[in-house]
């Protein structure tokens, strides 16, 4: 094998001439002298297509390739820019790393792949590069994807959700397609005008083609859909309704630790047991732990509200479960008896959460019969289209293989 052929397989590159390799001793570094292939040379690095020389740019640049064994890798070569027609002056496109990209193909592939299945810290530290980097490779990586590939092909059933991902009440609006179960779609803010983006993107015919609409309660989400698919029927996301009977519990909960303090803002035994029962409360029965099970049969002795109020959040779980598991009547005929229960409960919070179950109550039932269930999903970024890009790799199917393998699930650039 020659050289040449060696070091393309190395440094992970193609329709490139590798015109010299040199070793740094001085910073312990690989750096290869590379140029675009005669076919690719003078291509606009937006949109591809071969324009007129413009300037020398900024001269010669680096890219940071794969570590090759424990020493760093990097390409250099001249980065002149074109005159595009469509987006004027802009730097050549080069087959080894994507538009205004640090890196090349394998190193940010590589890095999407990783932010997906490991730790931040096993990232930072395989990679050698800041959170910050990581967050801005997801991003670019998700967005190269999400042109090549048509997610909204065949869309039919959609639910819609927001979700907050920064303190100060920061919200990202997200699409997903109930049949893939895949992500298809997230921007920042949570109104009107960010959900009429996807709809406005879909087009009129696609938004037509809609037949399902899942989403909590939110008024401004069932007026667009109501706007923008007219054909579609909208149910009530079993995700949102069992957090409401939990936000209900957690009211009765609150109500009782207040009483515990007597009124006189201390703390007392019985109040600092209350605070720390909210785990147990909050939790699904098959995943308690000992402490927390013995917690529960505490409060079903010494504050009997608050134990009954956790029976009426879990009931209505159990609803969704039939549902979730087949049992679709059952389900239906476990829901009205639920609304019975709460009706006759005596616990005010409950008492108004059965209210606006029933006035849900059919689009509850359509999401019954159609199995439409909201994804949801927390990473650690706090840019939000770092978020939106790792949420798309993750759960839009999205995510590039590692460097060098191949499956039937790859993206092919």
């Amino acid at each position: 094998m020659r050289n040449a052929k060696v070091w393309h397989r190395l440094l992970g590159v193609e329709r490139t001439v590798i015109e010299a390799v040199e070793f740094v001793e001085e910073t312990d570094t690989v750096v290869a002298s590379v140029r675009p292939r005669q076919r690719g040379r003078q291509r606009c690095g937006r949109c591809g297509r071969r324009a007129p020389w413009y300037d020398r740019g900024e001269g010669r640049r680096r890219w940071r390739g794969l570590d090759l064994g424990v020493v760093q890798a990097w390409l250099e070569a001249d980065a002149p820019r074109v005159n595009c027609p469509e987006h004027g002056p802009t730097v050549i496109a080069v087959p080894w790393a994507r538009h205004n990209a640090g890196h090349t193909h394998a190193f940010d592939d590589q890095v999407a792949w990783l932010a997906v299945r490991t730790s931040k810290s096993a990232v930072q530290a395989l990679m050698r590069v800041a959170w910050r980097t990581v967050g801005a490779i997801v991003a670019r990586v998700a967005a190269d994807a999400r042109v090549r590939v048509d997610r909204w092909a065949d869309l039919r059933r959609i639910g819609i959700d927001e979700i907050s991902y920064k303190r100060g009440h920061k919200y990202l609006t997200v699409v997903v397609d109930h049949d893939s179960g895949y992500l298809i779609w997230a921007a920042p803010g949570r109104d009107k005008k960010t959900l009429r983006r996807f709809f406005t993107a879909l087009g009129a015919e696609r938004c037509a083609q809609i037949t399902h609409v899942s989403a909590d309660g939110a008024q401004w989400i069932a007026d667009v859909v109501a706007e923008r698919c007219p054909n579609a029927v909208r149910g009530a996301d079993p995700f949102h309704v069992v957090q409401w009977a939990t936000e209900a519990l957690d009211q009765v909960r609150r109500d009782a630790w207040n009483a515990a303090r007597g009124g006189k803002g201390q703390s007392t035994q019985q109040s600092k047991a209350l605070k720390k029962a909210r785990w147990a409360l909050w939790r699904n029965p098959q995943d308690l732990t000992q402490a927390q099970q013995a917690k529960l049969n505490w409060l079903a002795k010494t504050h009997p509200r608050v134990h009954r109020a956790w029976a009426l959040k879990e009931g209505l779980r159990v609803v969704f479960t039939l549902a979730r598991h087949g049992a679709k009547t059952e389900a239906k005929h476990a829901l009205q008896r639920w609304i019975s229960w709460a009706r006759r409960c005596r616990i005010p919070a409950f008492v108004d959460l059965q209210r606006r179950i029933t006035a849900h109550q059919e689009a509850i039932h359509i999401s019954i019969d159609h199995d439409l269930s909201n994804a949801r999903m927390a990473f650690g970024y706090a840019d939000p289209h770092a978020l939106i890009g790792l949420g798309l790799l993750a759960l839009g199917g999205l995510c590039p293989p590692l460097p060098g393998r191949r499956h039937q699930h790859a993206l092919t650039r």
